[in-house]
């Protein structure tokens, strides 16, 4: 017989968090999919359950993931969309995953699957990798049975927003991907989302750290 599991997804209107939606309501694994959203998210579908929450009170995420075994997080932002302001970036990239893995521990969830990036490093000079490095340190301090980090390198995949960066890079990503080490591979953000459904099914304990050779 199937287990059948409630799982919630923090950052389904993003690029992994979009795939991570659509994988889980297809599959016969998960009863009921909830996602926490800032406002109001337009999609029908049984086992979809919206909730518009405050990111910023912890009260109302506890209640928002009560009976969820299974909690997803891909949340980030960029330093164009807060304006190179660091402490909005925080906000988001930081006090958000750890409030949700948090809510995930109050809630007793079985395994709590987070999006990071490569070299994240809480010593880091650079803050962007700093703040992925902080959020797995102390994610990781937490009563969760299972924990599971992404460390994906470039995301391949077509955003809502433009990236500079990302538009010229991914055309040539496959020819440079022969030369580059595995940890830095340009990945598919659709291939993460699937390494993310497939590991929240296994029967696991711990804290692990995935790249790019384990997403595949």
């Amino acid at each position: 017989m199937t287990t059948s599991h409630s799982i919630a997804i923090v950052g389904a209107t993003g690029l992994i968090g979009s795939h991570l939606l659509n994988y889980a309501l297809d599959d016969a694994s998960f009863s009921s999919v909830t996602i926490l959203v800032r406002r109001p998210y337009e999609l029908s579908h049984p086992k979809l359950r919206v909730v518009v929450v405050d990111f910023e009170n912890q009260e109302e995420l506890n209640r928002a993931l009560q009976g969820c075994e299974l909690v997803f997080c891909s949340v980030g932002t960029t330093s164009n969309k807060v304006k190179s302001n660091r402490a909005a970036y925080r906000k988001v990239d930081v006090d958000i995953p750890l409030a949700i893995a948090k809510a995930s521990e109050v809630n007793h969830a079985n395994h709590f699957l987070l999006v990071s990036s490569v070299g994240a490093n809480p010593e880091s000079t650079n803050f962007y990798l700093k703040m992925k490095g902080e959020v797995e340190q102390e994610v990781s301090k937490l009563a969760i049975p299972a924990i599971s980090i992404y460390r994906p390198s470039m995301l391949l995949g077509k955003r809502t927003e433009f990236r500079l960066a990302e538009s010229i890079f991914q055309p040539i990503s496959s020819f440079f991907s022969i030369l580059t080490p595995s940890i830095y591979k340009p990945i598919k953000a659709e291939q993460v989302a699937k390494a993310m459904i497939r590991d929240s099914k296994l029967s696991l304990a711990g804290t692990r750290i995935l790249h790019y050779r384990e997403m595949i």
